[in-house]
């Protein structure tokens, strides 16, 4: 990612232009750092939060895993590969969001295949400007 690229929020970007850059970011990271992407994703922006709710997350070893009765193994592991990649998150969100991350939260639910993830940015997105 360009450190060096004007923030999307000073390019003048709608609120759904935002939300559809780090959809696409989050999938990029998710290939390139859990070996695949999620099989759908929604992203939405609401103040100073970014909220993503992802669909059919789960590999098929982690299945198995999950199906043995090491669904809190398995929870413990996904989200200690998220936090290593937070350095990584915290560049994505900030070129597209102008914030950084003050804090992150995830869970996931194993019957549903759904993993939901919650940025706290640094700044409040909604009171900074209009969205188009």
């Amino acid at each position: 990612m360009n450190m060096n690229r004007t923030s999307s929020c000073q390019q003048g970007r709608t609120k759904g232009q935002i939300e559809a850059e780090v959809t696409q970011g989050l999938i990029r990271f998710m290939r390139e750092r859990m070996g695949r992407g999620p099989g759908d994703i929604r992203t939405r922006i609401v103040q100073d939060m970014v909220i993503v709710r992802m669909a059919n997350v789960l590999t098929p070893a982690e299945r198995a895993l999950a199906q043995t009765g090491n669904v809190e193994l398995l929870k413990q592991l996904l989200s200690r590969l998220l936090e290593s990649g937070r350095p990584e998150l915290d560049c994505l969100l900030r070129e597209a969001t102008g914030y950084g991350i003050a804090s992150m939260y995830t869970d996931l639910c194993v019957e549903r295949e759904e993993r939901l993830i919650v940025f706290v940015l640094t700044g409040n997105m909604e009171p900074r400007r209009q969205w188009g």
